[in-house]
């Protein structure tokens, strides 16, 4: 790294205060990290260009780095007299003071305006949210559902609670504030981002925040009716079939399907599937061999070409 920031910002050493922050600008806007996702150089580039700014941006430092007596990184530097010179002909006149850091600018809509804060008269400092960080996790769908507390174990070790907020949904992004990269210039830590994977259920299937089930029924309950136990993601409950239940009937359980943001929650939609014996049932075909219905029909009506 150049270890004159008045080289890495781009400016002549008589530059003035504006035109340094102003080179500097030009800078964070095309380096900045949140724009140059995993570019490993733009980051370093932008971090150097914000040492030097810390440096050459506040009047105090610029004058006592150009006097010799700190370094780039502000440190302490043995007096070097050749610089007192220089700093008495920089000195005079195109002095820019701003109690405002950057609100001069006056780009109200330019998201830079958010990164920049004054350090009282004459010079500013820039401190930056440090980037988020993504993962992602799977949880099974009663989890989601319901709601549980899990670990995610981060790439560089730690293991991080989450908790998995009830109804929650396939793709959904979940924040863990001030777990992501560290912040710039002593701006906040970023966020852990983890989106949230759902694996499928064996027989649930999430529609919005309803749930829909495929039911098997008997041939006796289709025809009787009665009280079958239906599962749901909360325990099972009962469900009263009406006699001559047909495969494809669908029946709602209210409020008992995914938890609604705000509160509630939507409902199960019981779709059923009439089943019949595995083996044979002699006493059935005698039956359905000389039964004559009430109401004869024809389920294909329609159909036919």
């Amino acid at each position: 790294m150049s270890r004159d920031p008045y080289e890495l910002l781009g400016v002549k050493k008589d530059a003035t205060q504006k035109e340094i922050q102003s080179a500097f600008r030009k800078l964070a806007k095309k380096l900045h990290p949140d724009l140059n996702p995993g570019d490993k150089k733009a980051e370093d580039r932008f971090k150097e260009i914000s040492a030097a700014y810390e440096i050459v941006g506040d009047e105090d430092k610029r004058k006592r780095f150009d006097r010799g007596e700190i370094d780039m990184t502000g440190a302490e530097q043995a007096q070097r007299n050749y610089y007192r010179d220089y700093a008495s002909q920089a000195g005079a006149g195109g002095r820019y003071q701003n109690n405002a850091g950057f609100a001069d600018f006056g780009d109200r809509d330019d998201i830079f305006s958010s990164f920049f804060s004054g350090r009282g008269r004459g010079g500013g400092q820039f401190r930056s949210q440090g980037q988020n960080r993504q993962y992602s996790m799977e949880v099974d769908f009663l989890d989601a559902i319901n709601g549980t507390k899990t670990q995610i174990r981060l790439p560089d070790g730690p293991a991080l609670d989450l908790q998995i907020p009830a109804g929650t949904r396939d793709g959904q992004t979940l924040r863990l504030k001030g777990k992501g990269e560290p912040g710039i210039g002593g701006g906040p830590p970023g966020d852990a981002l983890v989106e949230i994977r759902v694996r499928p259920h064996k027989f649930y299937v999430r529609d919005g925040d309803d749930i829909r089930l495929d039911l098997p029924i008997s041939l006796p309950e289709a025809v009787l009716g009665g009280k079958v136990r239906v599962p749901t993601p909360s325990g099972a409950v009962n469900l009263t079939l009406p006699a001559n239940s047909s495969t494809g009937k669908i029946l709602r359980l209210k409020g008992k399907g995914a938890p609604k943001r705000g509160g509630g929650a939507g409902d199960i939609y019981v779709s059923l599937k009439v089943v019949l014996p595995d083996g044979p049932e002699p006493k059935l075909a005698e039956f359905m061999s000389t039964w004559v219905p009430a109401n004869p029909q024809n389920p294909r009506k329609g159909m036919e070409e």
